[in-house]
């Protein structure tokens, strides 16, 4: 379907991509996938344990003196879904859709993030005619989860002094530092007891969703902490009990939809019914401009028997969705127009022991990062909760003197006749782990044009990926 597109090889190897199931935590056949290539194409190859792959491919005749160059993406992409789609992650290729210049997977996230990277890397690696140094191809795991594989890797054998990450979203950019992040997990014991009353089903959903990093500063609606917010407005209203509780997908991704279901007193029903409908006019107004398909559903079900949360642990809930942090902390004071520390809660579910809470905590200064982990313990064990922290990674710095970068504004100035923009993301990138195991590394970052990557409304331009395609030939054919 796609190797209609140039270049051919770029696009054949991100559509064999599509039809291997690689979520986050799922990695073991697209490994064996680039082990597989290395084998055909005679390559120096390592896979360790956790799925991470090293190709390598020595340098081309008269380039054997070069420096070396790292081209670096990730192998596993956020896998998540429209509420219709039967879509099975486990199992199924992407059903691919191409309009226009862009390409997307019906109903489904596409993984251009970051398999776009893995194409770019093994074209080059299978073209002898491109001109290139000695290449070492590093293709890690569970990038979207806590970047567990750039944690792990052994970068030992690595000998190269330049490091091209593939895993940026927007052509013209070059990427010269991030934020680092962690992940923070709350978790708040809950007690029941029985119930009877109308049974009301509320939905939080039509949100935009998009990236924690890249979009944070977008204004997105969060749909749990909209759903606390309007839990909080209808339990002043009437008395309700909480039955069940869920909402978001992936921790770096801000969540579109929320669900709750409820019980409440039969006379209260159309009370709080008509409440929701009007909660939604404001939100709507609210979020216009970010959000204008947000809606809330309610469905009505009758009178039903049902464990609800005991008055103590609901307001224990309600508490910590209201006054929980979520969105900007911080905006950079040394770079216009960047975030500089900012949270996301991303994922929510109540079971019948526990409420639980997994946040997304991003920042360019490691001290605020740290402080608002310590904001959110705080908070969780003042009600009587547990909090831990895993997937912490590293900023990656600004490098002041950088050859790669100044080469690479050079050669996009003599291609496109305009300067590239240099700029650093609150998104997380692997760069400052890979950079902690290999000090010295010069770094850049860049990718083509892709929109609303970790939704499933997520596309990837054919146009913008065939010039980032030459523009990344035309750095290692320069780079020495």
């Amino acid at each position: 379907m796609l190797e209609i597109f140039e270049p051919k090889k770029v696009f054949m190897y991100f559509e064999e991509l599509t039809r291997i199931p690689r979520g986050s935590g799922n990695t073991k056949a697209v490994s064996d996938y680039c082990v597989q290539f290395a084998k055909e194409h005679g390559l120096v190859f390592y896979q360790d344990e956790w799925n991470n792959v090293i190709l390598v491919k020595e340098a081309s005749a008269g380039r054997e003196g070069d420096s070396g160059v790292i081209l670096q993406g990730h192998l596993d992409m956020v896998a998540v879904k429209e509420a219709d789609s039967s879509h099975d992650f486990l199992r199924d290729a992407l059903p691919l859709s191409v309009e226009g210049d862009w390409i997307s997977s019906t109903k489904t996230s596409l993984g251009g993030d970051d398999g776009i990277a893995v194409a770019y890397a093994l074209a080059v690696l299978a073209d002898d005619s491109i001109s290139h140094p000695r290449l070492e191809v590093v293709l890690t795991v569970d990038e979207e989860t806590g970047m567990t594989g750039a944690k792990e890797i052994d970068l030992s054998m690595l000998k190269g002094n330049y490091l091209i990450n593939l895993d940026s979203e927007e052509e013209g950019y070059i990427l010269t530092s991030c934020a680092g992040g962690l992940n923070g997990e709350i978790e708040l014991p809950m007690q029941y007891v029985e119930a009877e009353g109308a049974s009301l089903t509320i939905t939080v959903d039509g949100l935009m969703g998009g990236h924690s990093g890249a979009e944070i500063h977008k204004e997105r609606a969060n749909a749990i902490k909209l759903a606390g917010r309007l839990l909080h407005t209808i339990n002043e209203a009437a008395e309700i009990g909480i039955v069940s509780f869920c909402g978001g997908e992936k921790d770096n991704a801000i969540p579109r939809n929320c669900t709750i279901e409820l019980l409440v007193a039969k006379e209260s029903a159309s009370l709080l019914v008509e409440l929701i409908r009007a909660q939604e006019e404001i939100y709507r107004k609210e979020y216009a401009s970010s959000d204008g398909g947000l809606r809330l559903l309610v469905e009505e079900h009758g009178v039903r028997k049902a464990r609800v949360l005991t008055p103590a642990a609901q307001e224990k809930l309600i508490f910590l969705l209201v006054n929980m942090p979520n969105g900007i902390q911080n905006m950079s004071m040394e770079l216009a127009g960047i975030p500089e520390t900012s949270l996301n809660a991303g994922v929510a579910t109540l079971t019948q022991e526990k409420f639980s809470l997994t946040v997304s905590v991003r920042s360019s200064v490691r001290s605020r990062k740290h402080a608002v982990s310590a904001q959110l313990k705080y908070l969780t064990e003042f009600l009587g909760g547990e909090y831990r922290v895993r997937g912490e990674y590293p900023e990656w710095e600004y490098k002041k003197d950088s050859k790669l970068r100044e080469l690479a504004v050079a050669i996009y100035d003599e291609m496109y006749g305009k300067k590239p923009i240099v700029q650093a993301i609150h998104a997380g990138l692997e760069c400052g782990l890979l950079l902690d195991k290999c000090p010295g590394l010069d770094i850049i970052s860049i990718g083509p044009d892709m929109k609303d990557i970790h939704t499933p409304k997520e596309k990837l331009s054919i146009s913008s990926t065939q010039r980032v395609w030459n523009y990344l030939l035309a750095i290692l054919e320069r780079i020495s």
